[in-house]
Formats: structure tokens, C-alpha cells, sequence
């Protein structure tokens, strides 16, 4: 039972990826109050619950109607990582934004949290351990996120303005790559 859990629990953590949450998510909420950034924490986290659980159960179903794989799903989300990422490091329209506050569900619900690489592992999960652990690791690692990002506000303290700046077009760098990585696994396996 516990090695079922874990199977689950380990592709969903490194798919998650808590820890680099906290960077990404210091480095959208900069301009953002104490108070608001908690309140896009959870706005992230239950976007990526909702997205995650109702991709559990419409996923293949949504594939098929589409006549998508899971290559062409990595491809569409290592293209939306990159122009997210563009954005952040060339600061396109930094000031009619407007909305460098509210980052709770666009990008970090959907796709930093529940992205292609949760989506493609929720699904595999699914047929190799059950139902059950799939969904009880999902929200265990949720709840690591949310205590990682609660306490996000500790680093922003240390850090100071320059260093969150520094750290968010660092991450940006990083997401770039990342993105870059989806799409040529996903481009690999086509």
C-alpha cells in the first residue's frame, strides 16, 4: 500500500515541484501585498486541484475527442511556458499589465502547478497504480505546496526588491528551458 502511495506520490512531486514553486512564485508576487499573495496561493492551488482532478477524469476522453496525444499536449504547453516566460524577460507592457497582482490561476494554477508534465504523469498514474493513490498523492503534494507557499514570504524578507527581481528573471531564464525541454520531448516522441 505505501509503496503504491509512493510510486504515485514521487513523479507528482517532481512534476509539482514544490520547491521550485517557491522561487517562481516569489518572483510573480513582487508587487504583490502579503495578503494578496496568500490569496493567489490558494487561488493557484485550487485552479491546479480543479484542472488536475478534472483531467484525471476527462483527459483521455478529451484526447480522444481531439485526436491529440500526449506528444501534441507537451508541445502546447512547452509553447505557453516559453511566451510566459518571454514575457517576464523582456517585460513586455510591464505597466498595462495591470494585473501583475492576479497570477493566481494564469500562470501559476494553470500551467506551473497543473501543467503538461502533472496532466501527462496524472494520467500514466492512473492505469499503472489506481485511482485511489493517484489522487491521494495529488493532494498530499498539494498541501506541501501550499505550506511551501505560505511560507514564501520568509524569502521575500531575505531577499529584498533587487533580489526578487534578480530571482524572477532567473526563474523566467529557467522556465524558458523548461519549456524548451517539453517541447523537444514532446516534438522527440511525435
Amino acid at each position: 500500500m505505501i509503496e503504491k502511495f509512493l510510486l504515485a506520490f514521487i513523479p507528482l512531486f517532481v512534476a509539482i515541484d514544490p520547491i521550485g514553486l517557491v522561487a517562481l512564485f516569489v518572483g510573480l508576487g513582487t508587487s504583490a501585498s502579503p495578503e494578496n499573495r496568500r490569496h493567489q496561493a490558494f487561488l493557484g492551488i485550487f485552479t491546479g486541484l480543479c484542472v488536475a482532478i478534472g483531467f484525471i477524469f476527462l483527459g483521455k476522453i478529451v484526447f480522444a475527442a481531439l485526436g491529440i496525444t500526449v506528444s501534441d499536449f507537451q508541445v502546447a504547453g512547452g509553447l505557453i511556458l516559453l511566451c510566459l516566460a518571454v514575457r517576464e524577460l523582456v517585460a513586455i507592457g510591464p505597466h498595462d499589465r495591470g494585473s501583475g497582482d492576479e497570477f493566481g490561476i494564469v500562470p501559476l494554477g494553470m500551467p506551473l502547478i497543473a501543467g503538461p508534465a502533472l496532466l501527462t504523469a496524472l494520467l500514466i498514474l492512473i492505469d499503472s497504480v489506481g485511482l485511489i493513490y493517484t489522487l491521494a498523492s495529488l493532494l498530499v503534494n498539494l498541501a506541501i505546496v501550499a505550506f511551501a507557499l505560505c511560507n514564501a514570504e520568509r524569502f521575500t524578507r531575505w531577499m529584498g526588491k533587487q533580489g526578487l527581481r534578480g530571482v524572477s528573471k532567473l526563474i523566467a531564464l529557467l522556465l524558458a528551458a523548461i519549456a524548451i525541454s517539453l517541447i523537444r520531448r514532446g516534438w522527440q516522441t511525435h
